[in-house]
């Protein structure tokens, strides 16, 4: 069988795989003010992809450090943390938590249920490719993320509602 995205790849063996948190990248992008592009990225710190012998039951179930929030800004980045938006002092992570994979003609993505600010709402993660390189494998993707569906209500039209997330996420097993 094959995931298919940008190309067609191979899946990699069942069983367990560990995220490396240090190989991973999670990096989003949006605008400010309407224009402004503002780019950056969260930290992984640990997770697990669970590849089943059917692959519509595979799993992943990751977690990101909120604080770990860099746009290069450091005033932007520690009123990010602040209680206006991430609020990082209560909740400390990022979690996002899937429970199969959605295969059909625009391609392949996980379903399952991200958690931002103690609040949890469904989000698709499109899968652009997998590349499985026997004992590791690495997995690209995207996924479009509505700040106001987590109450992260702060700066309503001088921040975009929108994020949009890439990830590349390294796992050995």
């Amino acid at each position: 069988m094959a995931i298919s995205g940008a190309a067609e790849q191979s899946l990699p063996a069942a069983g367990s795989y560990e995220i490396d948190p240090a190989a991973s990248t999670v990096r989003f992008t949006t605008r400010a003010f309407g224009l402004i592009p503002v780019r950056g990225t969260f930290s992984v710190t640990q997770g697990r992809i669970v590849v089943a012998g059917t692959p519509e039951e595979s799993s992943v179930d990751v977690e990101l450090d909120a604080a770990s929030f860099a746009s290069g800004i450091q005033r932007r980045d520690d009123h990010v943390r602040s209680a206006d938006f991430l609020d990082v002092a209560r909740h400390p992570t990022i979690g996002f938590r899937s429970r199969g994979v959605e295969r059909s003609a625009q391609g392949t993505s996980l379903r399952g249920e991200l958690t931002v600010c103690g609040v949890t709402r469904p989000v698709a993660v499109t899968i652009d490719g997998v590349v499985n390189e026997g004992e590791r494998i690495t997995v690209n993707g995207a996924a479009s993320v509505d700040r106001y569906a987590f109450g992260v209500r702060k700066a309503r039209g001088m921040v975009a509602r929108r994020l949009r997330i890439t990830l590349e996420v390294v796992a050995h097993r």
